[in-house]
């Protein structure tokens, strides 16, 4: 049985995007499906074995394993100055038994973009990955770019409820092949944890445990909550859900929101109460008939949440709980609601069962593709040192899942991804940078507890790679890279308040500058306006919903904003704000090049999309400092921020890229790469 439902668009605060939505399948759907695909694969066995076998004399491998640890953000000018001075031991170990390069990223130098290349051997123009975002060509509202979640189309009402008939529509649109797939078709095993944009999971010969785009509960990519006694401000902390605790005789009472019961007409919100006491110095919770014993001030384990939605089917979810204050007052932070791996109400892994195994094997774990909460350190609902220690845990869970793959493999490819890199530097670059406009010297705090955060997390990766190395064997080949490196964001760039004063974006006559999403824009006016992080797009005519730009007008207009834009300089700071912009018709190359940006633009280092900006707001200035937390980003011109790549082996290939790993890996393993693999082979 399957329950679909998808939530209202709402911001994602760490990347600026909607929510993805929540496809809902029960657990016993969960197991009806393992049960059969588990007789499928006995009745045809005999005849895969026979393929296997045959596959296997078409192929001649070069090496036995090829392990793949990405640390993502990890940036190569911090590598050589920590390397330099004797603080990583192993990646200097590593680089001298085989190479050190720094690894060309793709454009733009996002996430999604980069790894989508990483996994396939292309370019987005022929994987359809361009962002974070894109927008509907119906509304232009913005969309995730790499996940659609759907509902169940058919359904049965029986009074206040309905039955769904049919399973939700869950796809990833990446498209093209990713290297694990193609070695996959020659019966060699890939073990794939964390990676990107793989949600929802391949289907291939091999593991899988999804990773960035995997929602919340809520169906939102990571949106916390404060329940507290104090009186309401604006009623919604950003980038998170502000709810009521009411003191009682014994303590406090408050609910926690789970995701709409599409079951019920109406979709109500599940709801789950909650007590809340002090005793002594501790505080006991009671929720889903658990009591757990809290320490204020520390972050908890693991709590288990069961939504009930109508009998037999309840909706399992885990988060972890802060108690900021208990006294006078109460105040209870709650982390997103990941996805219960031991039970997953989504597709989380390929097989499915694989989630629950890899549970029981190593204890729960985050689910979610954005899981370290960001955006709570931003708004300072949690301190520093929570941050660290939920990006700590989370790296540590990530660690066993890596050693229990590699125990397990014996012969083919075992690819992990950390995130802690990428989220820590998003966090705390503002203490390296003491121009930044959020550097503690600036609130007169000069002697920050958690100034060497950054240096610690790379020492820290750099003990992965030794224990990772220790437990190499004949004919393994190790490869640790990035998808990017960083620097610091101290200015943000309003490119549609820049459209605005120029006359390529007008707004509707009382319309509000203030409003989010580019909701107040009159399309009957507008020529040209910014969505996501690096991305300008033109009103195309016959292509946006209310487009106004003749096809024939496009490359004329694509050639003035290109020349405008390009050197853009911050009058305030003195700086150059924009290096170039790019046009994707002479940079891009493939089947999907009409989805992509008209323009992308490359920022200058210490400049990225402001906040308001990403989010469609036109209000405000063309530049403005940037206060907050989030102080590092990689969202620049991709030329400024290469990424790392470490070998076992050396690579005999000049200016390796990304986009290279894909056809070296195929091609390690005896397979030649596919003609449409744009990446070249690095290792002989």
């Amino acid at each position: 049985m399957a329950l679909g439902c998808v939530l209202a668009a709402s911001p994602v605060e760490a990347y600026i995007g909607p929510g993805a939505g929540f496809a809902l399948i029960s657990s016993a759907f969960v197991l009806l499906t393992t049960v059969v695909l588990a007789l499928a694969s006995l009745l045809v066995w005999p005849f895969r074995a026979a393929m296997r076998s045959f596959r296997r004399l078409a192929v001649k491998p070069l090496i036995k394993r090829l392990v793949i640890v990405g640390f993502d953000g990890q940036d190569p000018t911090l590598t050589d100055r920590f390397m330099a001075a004797g603080k990583l031991p192993n990646f200097t170990r590593l680089a001298q038994r085989g190479s050190y390069h720094r690894l060309r990223t793709t454009f733009p130098a996002v996430s999604p973009v980069a790894w989508s290349s990483f996994s396939t051997g292309v370019s987005p123009a022929r994987h359809n990955i361009f962002d974070f975002l894109d927008r509907d060509l119906r509304s232009y509202l913005p969309v995730l770019s790499s996940t659609f979640i759907g509902r169940a189309m058919r359904t049965v009402k029986i009074g206040r409820f309905r039955v769904p008939l049919s399973r939700p529509d869950l796809r990833l649109l990446r498209r093209s092949k990713p290297f694990w797939s193609i070695l996959g078709e020659h019966d060699v095993w890939s073990t794939i944890l964390r990676v990107p944009i793989t949600f929802p999971p391949d289907r291939f010969h091999g593991a899988q445990l999804s990773a960035m785009c995997v929602p919340d509960l809520l169906g939102t990519q990571g949106t916390f909550t404060v329940l507290t006694t104090r009186p309401p401000g604006s009623g919604r902390t950003e980038g998170g859900v502000r709810g009521a605790l009411q003191r009682t005789p014994a303590g406090f009472e408050g609910a926690v929101h789970g995701p709409p019961n599409t079951f019920v007409d109406g979709e109500p919100a599940m709801v789950l109460p909650l007590s809340l006491r002090a005793d002594g110095d501790r505080a006991r919770l009671t929720i889903s008939g658990r009591t757990h014993v809290l320490e204020p001030g520390r972050l908890s384990e693991w709590i288990p949440l069961a939504f009930p939605a109508v009998p037999l089917v309840t909706v399992r979810g885990i988060c972890r709980m802060l108690v900021t204050e208990i006294g006078e007052h109460a105040t209870l932070y709650i982390s997103p609601i990941n996805i219960d791996p031991e039970k997953p109400a989504m597709p989380v892994s390929h097989p499915p069962y694989y989630a629950t195994y890899l549970a029981k094997k190593i204890g729960p774990y985050a689910t979610l593709g954005l899981a370290e909460d960001t955006w709570a350190l931003n708004e300072r609902v949690i301190d520093e040192a929570t941050f660290l220690k939920q990006t700590c845990d989370i790296d540590a869970e990530r660690e066993r899942m890596l050693f229990a793959g590699l125990d397990q493999l014996r012969r083919g490819s075992l690819v992990c991804v950390f995130d802690a890199t990428d989220r820590i530097q998003h966090m705390f670059w503002r203490y390296l940078d003491p121009a930044h406009p959020a550097h503690p010297s600036r609130r007169g705090d000069e002697t920050p507890e958690h100034q060497d955060a950054i240096e610690a997390l790379y020492v820290r990766n750099d003990a992965l790679v030794g224990r990772m190395m220790a437990r190499l064997q004949d004919g393994d080949v190790l490869m640790v890279l990035s998808d990017h490196g960083f620097t610091s964001f101290r200015r943000g760039v309003n490119l549609n308040r820049w459209l605005l004063d120029h006359g390529y974006l007008t707004l509707k006559r009382g319309g509000d500058p203030g409003a989010e999403w580019l909701r107040d824009v009159d399309w009957s006016m507008t020529r040209a306006y910014a969505m996501g992080l690096t991305g300008l797009f033109l009103n195309l005519k016959g292509r946006e919903p209310a487009g106004i730009v003749e096809p024939a007008d496009a490359a004329r207009l694509r050639h003035e904003l290109v020349a405008s834009l390009s050197g853009l300089r911050d009058e305030h700071a003195g700086t150059v704000g924009i290096t170039e912009v790019f046009d994707t018709r002479a940079l891009y190359n493939g089947p999907y090049v009409e989805n992509a940006p008209d323009l992308l633009i490359g920022y200058n280092a210490g400049y990225r999309t402001s906040w308001a900006g990403a989010k469609g707001v036109v209000a405000g200035d063309v530049f403005e400092d940037n206060t907050k937390a989030w102080s590092g980003d990689h969202c620049i011109d991709p030329r400024q921020v290469p990424g790392i790549l470490f070998c076992s082996r050396a690579v005999t290939a000049a200016d390796p890229a990304l986009i290279d790993i894909a056809p070296t890996a195929l091609h390690l393993f005896g397979i030649r790469p596919p003609s449409y693999m744009e990446g070249k082979v690095l290792l002989a």
